[in-house]
């Protein structure tokens, strides 16, 4: 699989990683060089300086014919705007992106956009772990957008 990673934090440099290790390839977008460092020397994918919201970056990265992209800068908004451009400008079929704001991860998977609310399954993990409940899978905390989203 053909998979780019917006944003070289800690959770993209380990999906980047992870996916690297299972033999896909791997292109990886980050605005600041520097950040590539997490990646760590054995990385074989590619690294792409720049916003992911430039489709000239977007298109040196590889998006053309990518299977998957997936968005997991900082900002809500750089997620959402890049995760569209991968979906609705070069056809990206599998499309993730990372939000924080339960509101706006309702709002876009509604709209048919894949999301990942972190608030989310933190605060139901979380909530689990308190009350002695069993951690649940990802799915199983997907309502508390709306819930936490009011």
């Amino acid at each position: 699989m053909k998979v780019v990673v917006l944003g070289c934090g800690r959770v993209g440099s380990a999906v980047a990683t992870l996916m690297s290790q299972a033999g896909h390839e791997v292109r990886m977008i980050d605005r600041d060089s520097a950040s590539f460092r997490r990646l760590g020397s054995d990385f074989k994918g590619t690294r792409v300086v720049g916003r992911g919201i430039d489709e000239d970056v977007l298109r040196r990265a590889g998006i053309h014919d990518a299977d998957a992209f997936i968005s997991v800068t900082s900002g809500d908004n750089t997620n959402i705007m890049a995760a569209q451009i991968a979906k609705e400008k070069f056809g990206v079929p599998r499309v993730i992106a990372r939000i924080y704001d339960p509101i706006r991860a309702e709002a876009y998977a509604k709209m048919g956009l894949t999301t990942f609310c972190s608030t989310c399954v933190g605060a139901g993990i979380i909530k689990d772990l308190l009350t002695g409940e069993p951690v649940k899978s990802y799915e199983d905390y997907s309502h508390l957008t709306s819930e936490l989203g009011r």
